[in-house]
């Protein structure tokens, strides 16, 4: 059989391995067969060549065959997991975020003990009882056994200004964990997008690596020749060794950006994980930048608005104090002596805090409250109009960064590149030495280094960008 039938074993290979795994299956329960094959890798001419001496195999064969061939193909990766989807699990699964969301209904619950009365109070003991060893001259110097109920009454009006001022508390936690959301929201997208540059780093350095080992290997060739020096072949293998270590760091990197990934999501950080690189961030301007708009936007102003509110009800509350409060009594007397009848008094009381004594503490507090919230109304407005500056700036930033990029791109590498190019074709045909190679090699690299640092930034200031936008 020829190479012709390679497309059509492509097709029917994946459905033959998953009948012989269920084969394998009942025959031997044991065995997990939870492997999955990659269909990405079908290029190079060599598996092309196995795969065209495997067509005439059929089932258990080709799965054992094909397990020798290609193990690194077999063994499942971890799903790639969209930006949007890390951002979900972050908002459902942060401890940070739970534990605003407890405050909150812990201000709730506090709220409603706000309507609760003071417990009765309930006494007994003597009243007008001679002290021991007095002469008593009739039965009612004897005195009486009291007993005593008290009650306080609280003004419903001053309870419901604390219940919405308690109340109010949960709001600004509630805005409090959207604004620690945006937070870590911008922390796990730089982390993302640097691990997107992470792999197109290494895609670099691999592609240099497989360059190095090319000139290394012509430099050998030249040196038995007596065409080169032995120092330019040491020079090609400590370029190897040192665009290796790069390489290493690439992918520690890439480790770390995980490990922080699966603590952002509360898993841990060994979990596998891997991100879709081709989700770059795009640059989308804000239609409208006044400060109505950004007033809508920004979480941190809704939680200045709730703290401001919180203020006003604070407010209420104090001025509360000038109602008055209530309380009755209710005390029942048996005396001692029998000449004496059984006897109560029954009271009610007010409180007067409109007193001259006792109004100026709430007057004094309240006038301080509302100095803080018409303090917090100016911050208001300067954190506004300071946004609204930062913002425009980081847009021209974003615009010029972008143009930078594209003249990278599209006149300064190709040129390199040219010129590289015309340098090693004149080396491969022994016209040119080793270090001319290398210093263009270098220029070009380079560049191209450059030109994802730019990004890594570009992609950072988007991220900043839309953190001001709470995005």
């Amino acid at each position: 059989m020829n190479c012709a039938n390679m497309e059509k074993l492509k097709s029917t290979t994946p459905n033959i391995i998953n009948k012989t795994q269920m084969d394998i299956t009942k025959a031997h329960p044991l065995i997990p067969c939870d492997l999955i094959i990659s269909s990405s890798s079908w290029r190079t001419k060599v598996q092309s060549r196995l795969l065209c001496a495997l067509a005439p195999l059929r089932g258990l064969s080709t799965y054992i065959i094909y397990l020798l061939l290609f193990p690194f193909q077999l063994y499942g990766q971890a799903p790639v997991t969209s930006l949007d989807s890390i951002l979900s699990e972050i908002e459902q699964h942060h401890a940070t975020l739970k534990a605003y969301e407890l405050k909150a209904k812990s201000y709730a619950y506090s709220a409603e003990s706000a309507s609760s009365w003071m417990a009765p109070m309930v006494g007994g003991g003597t009243f007008m009882t001679p002290y021991p060893g007095q002469s008593v001259m009739d039965g009612r110097d004897k005195g009486s056994i009291m007993f005593q109920l008290e009650q306080s009454i609280p003004n419903p009006a001053k309870q419901k200004a604390k219940q919405r001022y308690i109340h109010s508390q949960g709001d600004i936690e509630l805005a409090e964990r959207l604004v620690i959301l945006n937070d870590l929201k911008a922390q796990a997208k730089t982390i993302y997008y640097n691990w997107i540059i992470a792999e197109q780093r290494i895609n670099l350095l691999q592609e240099n690596d497989i360059l190095m080992r090319k000139m290394k290997q012509v430099e050998e060739v030249r040196y038995t020749y007596s065409k080169t020096l032995l120092a330019n072949v040491f020079k090609a293998e400590a370029r190897i060794a040192e665009n290796q270590n790069m390489l290493d760091m690439q992918k520690a990197e890439i480790a770390k950006s995980r490990a922080w990934l699966n603590a952002l999501m509360n898993r841990p950080g060994n979990s596998p994980l891997n991100i879709d690189s081709s989700q770059v961030p795009r640059f989308v301007p804000a239609t409208s930048l006044d400060t109505l708009a950004l007033a809508d936007k920004r979480k941190d102003i809704s939680r200045m608005n709730a703290e401001i509110e919180s203020m006003k009800m604070g407010i209420d509350a104090m001025k509360s104090e000038s109602k008055p409060e209530f309380k009755i009594r209710f005390d029942h007397m048996s005396p001692l002596g029998s000449m004496m009848p059984q006897a109560y008094s029954a009271m009610a009381m007010v409180s007067i805090p409109i007193a001259p004594w006792s109004s100026k503490m709430y007057k004094s507090e309240a006038k301080a409250m509302e100095m803080n919230s018409l303090a917090m109304q100016e911050q208001r407005k300067a954190m506004l109009v300071e946004s609204q500056g930062m913002l425009y700036g980081m847009q021209a930033e974003i615009r010029n960064m972008e143009k930078r990029i594209l003249n990278m791109k599209e006149k300064i590498i190709p040129a390199l590149q040219r010129a590289f190019d015309a340098n090693f074709q004149a080396y491969s045909e022994n016209r040119q030495e080793l270090p001319a190679i290398l210093s263009d090699w270098e220029a070009l690299n380079m560049m191209k280094d450059n030109v994802l640092d730019e990004k890594q930034k570009l992609y950072q200031m988007i991220v900043s960008y839309e953190k001001e936008l709470y995005r």
